[in-house]
């Protein structure tokens, strides 16, 4: 049996291409418009603000090396912790003050962005610092 190269990792959403817009600007992905658009000022402004917007939203790396996210709408809210969650790896290969200094930067830019900071977990030997946050839907991911 062949082994599996590409994936997908699919987030359940209330608004796909607002999430979709938040996690482009996070891992410097691309979120293209709905089709029949050129961009997404473009889909804004033909769409009535009381009708919703797309039922589904991606966004890319522009470099093909990372995985697609994709956002679909659903009707129900989030009610518990992610039972998975995407770590930002933005601390790789560093550590003590210079890691957290990297875990703050990265979380002082986000913040502007609609996230929301959550626990610091210090290293504690086995493991090295990171920074639990929430996207703008309120799902858990980490700064690593």
């Amino acid at each position: 049996m062949a082994s599996i190269k590409q994936f997908q990792v699919t987030f359940d959403c209330a608004e796909p291409a607002r999430v979709a817009r938040f996690w482009s600007e996070v891992l410097g992905y691309v979120a293209p418009p709905p089709e029949g658009f050129a961009t997404w000022e473009d889909f804004d402004r033909a769409v009535p603000p009381e009708q919703p917007g797309p039922e589904f939203a991606s966004c890319a790396d522009p470099t093909g090396v990372g995985p697609r996210l994709f956002f679909q709408r659903v009707p129900e809210g989030k009610v518990v912790k992610n039972r998975v969650h995407l770590d930002v790896r933005v601390g790789t290969g560093l550590v003590g003050e210079e890691r957290l200094a990297a875990l703050e930067a990265a979380c002082a830019r986000l913040i502007p962005l609609g996230a929301v900071r959550g626990q610091l977990l210090l290293a504690d030997g086995v493991d090295e610092s990171c920074l639990v946050m929430q996207d703008i839907e309120g799902n858990e991911f980490c700064l690593d």
